[in-house]
């Protein structure tokens, strides 16, 4: 039974922190040698856990991996929906407020950058899930965008600048783009105000498009 007790604390208890412990590896693991790294061995070996308490909390390789992804991102959306809401409703105080928690995510700890950012590229099950995971992000942009478009053109909007961010960070994290932490964030900034300017703008006709 869960609730039955061993040196202090319970069996469930107990296994969700053997849970945790091979989350953390798995984080460990491809932030330091990327998600090819990640199998059941090296992660049991590790974290010092036979494979029997791996596979209580775990179906195989890629359901770890998964799980830990799907932390990381999940912790990205809740930055950068709290920095907007604890922020003023001004544009540039939210585009930067927004930036700058993110860069500090995936910045000040790199191994949750490379997860997030970088081993969706490398690794297919990691990429899959990525794309899925797109829209709760472009949905984060889109309601901070102006309502000077229409849906379509706002969602493509969002999409292009998570996107163009997405690398530009990624670019900064492989060493690829040699900027500091400053301009990085400076830059970011721009581009997304740039993006808010853009849904304001009127149409051909010469007045703003209205929402649908």
């Amino acid at each position: 039974m869960s609730d039955r007790t061993w040196g202090g604390s319970t069996l469930a208890a107990r296994r969700e922190t053997r849970r945790e412990t091979l989350l953390a590896t798995a984080l460990s693991l491809a932030g330091e040698d990327g998600s090819a790294a990640v199998t059941v061995r090296s992660v049991c070996r590790r974290a010092k856990l036979t494979d029997r308490y791996f596979y209580e909390s775990f179906a195989d390789r890629d359901a770890l991996l998964l799980a830990a992804f799907e932390r990381v991102a999940t912790e990205a959306r809740d930055t950068l929906a709290d920095a907007v809401a604890r922020t003023s409703p001004e544009p540039a105080a939210r585009a930067r407020a927004a930036v700058e928690a993110f860069v500090a995510l995936v910045l000040d700890d790199p191994h949750k950058g490379r997860l997030l950012l970088l081993e969706p590229f490398a690794d297919p099950v990691l990429g899959e899930h990525s794309h899925r995971l797109m829209p709760s992000f472009t949905g984060l942009i889109d309601g901070q965008l102006a309502d000077g478009t229409d849906d379509s053109g706002r969602r493509m909007t969002a999409y292009a600048l998570v996107g163009g961010l997405a690398n530009l960070f990624a670019g900064h994290l492989r060493g690829t783009l040699d900027v500091s932490r400053e301009r990085l964030v400076d830059h970011s900034v721009q581009l997304v105000l740039a993006a808010h300017a853009a849904t304001t703008r009127p149409n051909r006709t010469g007045a703003e498009s209205p929402r649908p």
